[in-house]
């Protein structure tokens, strides 16, 4: 099997995979989409993080893929429901890089209260300015989460440990930890925080959902941070409320257009604007975190081409799958009714002996792994022929 891993994933992953027995190709950037479809003919494994985008084209384009690793939190840069079709299962990283975000927001929190961007700027140009105006502690100061996911939760937790009050809103209904407060609306979380967080995901309806409404009715002289998604807030806006001091400083880790591959140009409103802390999309690039990242979703790629397991995935049936002894079946299928019954009529017709069996759905589609004595050489052709297959595989 051939995997391709690209975006410079941690070579964490290429060792996990090279000595399982895969032949891993690394490329240190991203994709377009047509030079994806190319590099994906005969690659069962995919790796990428958060700038290649796995449409749906690339997808129907690529017969061979097995798998696919986001090597990251995200994975709205993938086509999922397009990749569920096909039976292939993608996973990610929920946990792996949440410490090293929270220590970047922490860290950019109090740059930002003592106005260390301005103050490091004028030392390089040979200016000595020592003054305490305009600089804060941040004990004491209200700190507004939005998406107490995670990350948001973890920030929680350290930010109150600092002195911090911590207040927050999400959508789902999430349990507070420590003294942390649930505002029952954005706009009361708006209307008391000092410095307002983002830690939202990447689904669609959050484009833009953070923009010159949001940012009016923050407080005077607050902050502002942004390590999530870059499409959820509105640059230009911002800018307009930092350039007229409403808001006093703003850290940026994520933007709407981002380049593909280390080196290229950056370009943004941001730049040059007094109190911004602006960073390449490092919020989870940190040594250790891209380690357990590459062997997280390594292992899961491997579980999966190895056994045909799919916990954890985002979008297909979980299933533990572990070990097993003679043939096992792995059958993707479309969720309708008696289509076990239909599956195991043709292990039967083949005198297979079951010795494990298990099935799992998540809406249209659904998953089933079974074990049968001895060998089968033409199973997999006859269960391919079930109108109700997806994909199947026999190993």
């Amino acid at each position: 099997m051939k995997a391709l891993l690209l975006e410079n994933i941690h070579s964490e992953a290429t060792r996990i995979l090279t000595e399982a027995g895969l032949e891993v190709e690394t490329r240190p950037g991203a994709l377009g989409e047509d030079e994806l479809i190319e590099a994906l003919q005969g690659v069962s494994v995919l790796g990428i993080r958060s700038t290649t985008q796995l449409t749906e084209r690339v997808i129907e384009a690529s017969p061979d893929l097995l798998a696919a690793g986001c090597f990251c939190i995200g994975t709205n840069q993938v086509a999922l429901g397009a990749a569920a079709a096909k039976g292939i299962p993608v996973f990610n990283a929920p946990y792996s890089n949440t410490r090293s975000v929270v220590e970047l927001a922490i860290g950019e929190i109090i740059a930002l209260a003592r106005r260390l961007p301005e103050k490091n700027q004028m030392m390089h140009q040979g200016v000595w300015n020592k003054s305490a105006n305009g600089s804060h502690e941040i004990r004491g100061r209200v700190l507004g989460i939005i998406g107490y996911g995670n990350i948001g939760a973890q920030l929680s937790v350290l930010a109150e440990s600092l002195g911090m009050s911590v207040i927050f809103y999400d959508i789902a209904d999430k349990l507070a930890l420590g003294n942390a407060r649930r505002c029952d609306s954005l706009e009361e979380l708006l209307a008391e925080a000092d410095l307002v967080t983002l830690h939202v995901d990447g689904r669609a309806s959050n484009e833009n959902f953070f923009g010159e409404e949001q940012f009016a009715m923050m407080k005077d002289r607050a902050m502002f941070l942004n390590l999530s998604r870059g499409h959820v807030y509105d640059v230009d806006a911002l800018v307009r409320h930092l350039e007229s001091g409403h808001i006093a400083g703003a850290g940026l880790d994520v933007f709407p257009s981002e380049p593909k591959k280390a080196g290229m140009p950056f370009e943004s409103p941001l730049q040059n604007v007094p109190n911004v802390i602006l960073t390449p999309h490092v919020g989870g690039s940190t040594k250790e975190a891209q380690v357990d990242i590459g062997r997280f979703v390594a292992g899961k790629l491997l579980d999966h081409v190895t056994t045909g397991g799919t916990q954890m995935s985002v979008n297909v049936p979980e299933i533990v799958a572990g070990a097993f002894e003679g043939t096992r079946v792995l059958h993707m299928h479309h969720n309708v009714p008696g289509v076990m019954a239909r599956l195991n009529q043709v292990l039967a017709q083949h005198d297979g002996n079951i010795t494990f069996q298990t099935l799992a759905t998540r809406g249209a589609i659904g998953y089933a792994v079974i074990d049968v004595s001895g060998q089968h050489p033409n199973l997999q052709h006859e269960l391919a022929e079930l109108d109700e297959t997806v994909r199947v595989r026999v190993i």
